[in-house]
């Protein structure tokens, strides 16, 4: 069974459209609605989560988003890192620049500190100087258990980095 007892969620400063990303994302539509109501209904959406998955007894490790600089899928963490039962840490190349801006050193760090198992991190950033880009568990589902990974290769997803993550 691959059931995890802590989930780290961010909490988001500047949620919203991502033109950026919008280019390529079949899922990603503009909304109508104004700027600050987007923002405020994702605050309340999100609050609510972490409420609900604490009553069922998850341990939810809170991290507020900086407001600069603005980072509107910062509550998507796990396309930029992702942690694993043998105290890996995997730190993936990003697609979109304005996602790159999402790492941040001090959230690992607060992770750390909290005792949180690290023993090891893989950094694969260095993969988007070659426009080489695996946007972590966004673009791939890992199976612990059997160390099998499924992935479907697109510009997101690349064979490269891909490999460099097993």
């Amino acid at each position: 069974m691959q059931i995890s007892t802590t989930i780290l969620m961010v909490r988001p400063a500047n949620f919203g459209f991502n033109a950026e990303t919008a280019e390529n994302n079949f899922y990603q539509v503009p909304d109508s609605r104004s700027a600050s109501e987007i923002s405020s209904l994702a605050l309340k959406e999100f609050d609510g989560f972490v409420a609900m998955l604490r009553d069922q007894g998850v341990n939810v490790i809170v991290e507020e988003d900086t407001s600069e600089p603005i980072k509107p899928d910062a509550v998507f963490p796990n396309n930029w890192f992702s942690t694993h039962p043998d105290g890996k840490l995997i730190l993936y190349p990003m697609y979109s620049p304005n996602r790159r801006l999402e790492r941040r050193k001090d959230l690992i760090e607060n992770l750390m500190k909290r005792k949180f198992k690290v023993d090891e991190i893989i950094d694969l950033s260095f993969f988007e100087e070659d426009a080489q880009y695996l946007e972590g568990t966004g673009s791939m589902v890992m199976d612990h258990q059997s160390k099998t990974i499924f992935a479907c290769y697109s510009e997101r997803t690349l064979k490269i980095p891909l490999d460099g993550c097993r």
